[in-house]
């Protein structure tokens, strides 16, 4: 029997890959295979940050919560600042650049730092699509304290997308500390029906899109749950460490798998992730306190002009599930 690897290789058949720009929009559309994957957004309407957004799987569903740029219904109506993919932390220099959205009141916005697209610096279609971006991390006060290069590299095939995230922060004039928070760094907000099941009362969005006026409790459609790379299922995957998760659930009658995977180079491998049942997906290599009650600190410097880098890939995969085997290939893949 070949290899699991060996058969996502002869799955995956890549299909073109391509780019349109639209700055007047200030986004880039993705597409694969000729059907709309993702945009990568900069500075549309209030964003305090850039982001891929929406994620749509190949079978068609947004793997996405749509709250707050394009709500739909039944939606948590929490936390503003969680849309799309993303990345940042909640304190680099005592800034909150995690947290920064619109609903920051005018008399707060100066804990908060932005992030700010700069250049689109390459588009290469292809079987592999690769979009190469600079940003800004900012001070209120407009003081660059990073510069950050981002190239994404998108794929995809009949049954499933991938982006592989390759980011390089460079220190600015001044020495930058990433305190240690659980907020960060590398994450996803996704769609409704991906969260774990919960008891507990949320405010969601009705049919007109306004939030409900009470909590309400439901789990309508709701099939999500996370197993990651120690075996660990669950709730219980919050603030572990693992070399990757997979998120999996139902929409639309089928099947959604989608991982977020941490490369061994990064650092304080293999991360924590904050990763929560209410649809946060994400991997954190800057915060260790709060998950491990203490036991652990990282506060990580760069010096004038020092850089950082790091590597993540996505897979959204549709019309099935994976095991934590099969993953574990493909995680090999990643990693060579």
């Amino acid at each position: 029997m070949k290899s699991t690897a060996t058969n996502w290789e002869q799955q995956k058949k890549n299909e073109i890959v391509h780019f349109v720009l639209r700055d007047a929009l200030r986004r880039v559309d993705v597409f694969v295979g000729g059907h709309f994957f993702t945009s990568y957004l900069y500075g549309q309407g209030t964003l305090r940050k850039p982001v891929l957004f929406p994620i749509i799987a190949a079978s068609g569903s947004e793997v996405t919560r749509g709250y707050p740029l394009a709500p739909r219904p039944g939606e948590r109506v929490d936390h503003p600042h969680h849309y799309g993919l993303w990345f940042n932390h909640g304190d680099v220099n005592g800034l909150d650049f995690w947290n920064n959205s619109e609903a920051v009141p005018e008399e707060k916005k100066r804990h908060y730092g932005t992030i700010v697209h700069k250049a689109v610096t390459g588009m290469q279609a292809g079987e592999t699509g690769r979009l190469a971006i600079e940003k800004d991390w900012v001070t209120p006060d407009g003081e660059v304290l990073l510069t950050e290069q981002t190239t994404y590299i998108f794929s995809g095939g009949e049954h499933y997308r991938q982006i592989d995230h390759h980011t390089v922060l460079t220190a600015k004039e001044k020495k930058v500390v990433f305190e240690d928070s659980k907020e960060g760094m590398f994450a996803l907000r996704v769609a409704r029906q991906l969260e774990l099941p919960s008891d507990e009362p949320a405010i969601l969005t009705g049919e007109d899109l306004a939030p409900t006026t009470e909590k309400v409790v439901s789990q309508e459609g709701v099939t999500g749950n996370y197993l990651n790379s120690e075996g660990v299922q669950g709730y219980d995957v919050w603030g572990q460490r693992a070399r990757w998760i997979k998120l999996s659930g139902e929409m639309q009658g089928d099947s959604i798998a989608i991982v977020i995977m941490d490369a061994p180079e990064n650092p304080n491998h293999p991360p924590h992730w904050m990763a929560r049942g209410y649809g946060l997906f994400g991997v954190n290599p800057f915060g260790s306190k709060v998950y491990t009650e203490g036991k652990e600190e990282l506060n990580y410097e760069l010096q004038p002009g020092e850089s950082v880098a790091f590597r993540h890939r996505v897979v959204v995969v549709d019309g099935r599930d994976f095991s934590g085997e099969e993953v574990e290939e493909i995680y090999q893949e990643f990693v060579e």
